[in-house]
């Protein structure tokens, strides 16, 4: 064999040598890729156990009215249900937060509330009215709906009504274990998102904010009408407080059983991780009746996380519960 021949025998050689290296490497990628592991949920990087579906069930509207009120206190102190947040511009807030002092292991957050939505029975700004003009209707309440609010208020008069109510609480002498939306208003647009996320995390009061790395989450709220752009996806990738995998409420019924039914059936549902789930306890009474068309519906929600029936199904479906004390407890370790 002459020189220049050898030459090239040892140049083919080695790319032969070398594509199959590329080949076997390729092979281990993609076998290293077939068995990484999935990203753990929040529930798991909390130390839940893997594949657990952990719940929140979460009453809110507390302090809105005395009913809801009457109706919250048995069911958080027989640990029926986990969690409740107050509504600070309501009648009766300023009981239930004398009520969560005196009861310091509940856990007991504000439902920031920016939209006063009953016909006759409503409430103004927690702020002074000159403070923040944008986000009052012209008989001086918050607006209606979340859709008004979007239109009329600015991202600075919902942030300092948004301040003005935590700021009322703790000058009450209660500092709240987390905080969450009326009606999403919070959400409703992606200037309030940033608003949200800004205060909670000054003050390390952990807001309900969902993980949006499953695209299915993300089109769930898209679907129901939230406007998740870009902006808000980073927002809440940079969100430095522990988050929910899922939120979600307690569905309607025709009758208590029929509602019983709807309930077990968004249980069966949920995939594993932590979701926070709301419903609106109150009592019966005429005012109850007055105030809201729902209360049929806030009536049953009062009774059925004491029903041996759920309670039985809950242990038959190995629910593990917790709140937001819990979660924040986990999150420091």
């Amino acid at each position: 064999m002459n020189k220049h021949s050898f030459v090239f025998s040892f140049i083919i050689f080695n790319i032969l040598i070398l594509s199959l290296t590329g080949c076997e490497t390729k092979k281990e990628n993609e076998k290293v890729a077939m068995n990484k592991p999935e990203p753990k949920n929040w529930a798991e990087r909390l130390g839940y156990p893997a594949g657990k579906k952990v719940i929140i069930l979460h009453a809110d509207d507390i302090g809105m009215c005395e009913e809801a009120n009457i109706a919250v206190k048995p069911q958080l102190l027989n640990h029926h249900i986990q969690s409740a947040a107050i509504m600070i511009p309501c009648p009766n807030a300023k009981d239930f937060v004398e009520w969560a002092k005196e009861n310091p292991a509940m856990d007991i957050g504000l439902h920031i509330t920016h939209t006063s939505e009953w016909k006759k029975y409503r409430w103004g700004t927690v702020a002074k009215a000159s403070e923040v003009p944008s986000m009052l209707d012209s008989q001086g309440k918050m607006w209606h709906e979340v859709p008004d609010v979007v239109k009329n208020a600015s991202p600075e008069d919902v942030e300092k009504e948004l301040r003005a109510q935590i700021e009322q609480s703790i000058a009450w002498g209660y500092k709240p274990d987390h905080i969450d939306t009326h009606m999403g208003t919070l959400y409703g647009h992606p200037n309030y998102v940033k608003v949200f996320y800004k205060v909670a995390q000054e003050y390390g009061i952990p807001a309900n904010v969902i993980d949006f790395s499953d695209p299915a989450v993300v089109n769930k709220f898209r679907e129901i009408g939230y406007p998740i752009d870009d902006n808000v996806l980073k927002l809440v990738e940079n969100y430095s407080l522990p988050k929910l995998d899922n939120f979600t409420s307690v569905p309607k019924g025709d009758t208590y059983e029929e509602k019983l039914v709807n309930f077990k059936e968004l249980i069966k549902s949920l995939k594993p991780g932590i979701t926070e789930i709301i419903f609106h306890p109150s009592v019966e009474t005429d005012n109850l009746k007055s105030i809201t068309g729902s209360w049929q519906q806030r009536v049953w929600e009062a009774k059925m996380f004491s029903d041996p029936n759920l309670i039985k199904f809950f242990e038959e479906e190995g629910i593990i519960f917790t709140n937001w004390k819990e979660i924040m407890k986990r999150f420091k370790k």
